[in-house]
């Protein structure tokens, strides 16, 4: 903790949480999208709001279409892949949507593709409005650019709206030297620097999104999601996964 905040004080008092698409599907099930993974994630935001943080929110795609994968695999071009997937994230963010209000958390959506009927389309100034006024906004629809990852659209958006952090939820409780999945000797590191980061050629985010957060000093936090309070805790600066800044 912080010497100089107050105990039960949030070290961040502005985040973008960054969530996958495939965190929200369920291999067991196979469900896309699995109502009880929706339910847990939009209970730990809604403890993380009720802390008074404000909550930017960017969801992934990828459980219903990645647009790489699909410009590969699929045969369907690159940019027309990337617009699908921009599609999907609009989707995964009215299914979180509809769940946070109904645990009485104030939401908005804002899209960078405009789709009125479902999503404000997304201005800088009404974002930040909604923030301050104790919304928390699900930003969809990616850049509204292909060729940008969401993991991009969370240090664009991080950077934009002036977050504290980038909240980076895997499945994987931080950073390694090599993946812990295939090495029971793997390295966690619990603090790196950009540089270091890049000199090792540590995948924390895709290149243009590492490149944003760095050249804007945008700390990211990489945790694992499935942790009870995981957010939470990282909120508050409790020693949990790995800091980059």
């Amino acid at each position: 903790m912080d010497a100089e905040r107050p105990l039960n004080q949030p070290r961040y008092r502005r985040i973008v949480l960054k969530l996958s698409g495939e965190a929200l599907s369920s291999r067991e099930t196979g469900e896309t999208i699995d109502g009880e993974i929706l339910q847990t994630v939009a209970k730990e935001v809604k403890a993380v709001h009720e802390m008074g943080v404000e909550v930017g929110l960017v969801v992934g795609g990828g459980n219903i279409f990645r647009g790489l994968s699909g410009a590969e695999i699929r045969g369907v071009a690159r940019t027309t892949g990337d617009y699908m997937g921009m599609l999907a994230t609009i989707i995964n963010g009215m299914a979180m949507m509809d769940c946070l209000e109904k645990l009485d958390v104030p939401v908005r959506v804002m899209s960078a593709i405009e789709m009125n009927k479902v999503a404000e389309p997304y201005i800088l100034r009404r974002a930040t409005r909604h923030l301050e006024k104790k919304r928390v906004v699900i930003f969809v629809g990616g850049t509204g650019n292909p060729y940008f990852s969401t993991d991009t659209t969370a240090a664009l958006r991080a950077s934009e709206i002036g977050a504290g952090a980038i909240l980076k939820a895997t499945k994987v409780d931080g950073i390694y030297d090599k993946d812990p999945m295939k090495h029971p000797d793997a390295r966690k590191f619990e603090k790196l620097s950009f540089m270091d980061a890049l000199k090792t050629r540590l995948k924390v985010m895709d290149a243009t999104a590492f490149a944003l957060c760095m050249d804007n000093h945008m700390p990211i936090l990489v945790f694992n999601m499935n942790e009870p309070g995981a957010i939470k805790k990282a909120v508050s600066g409790e020693p949990i996964g790995t800091l980059v800044s």
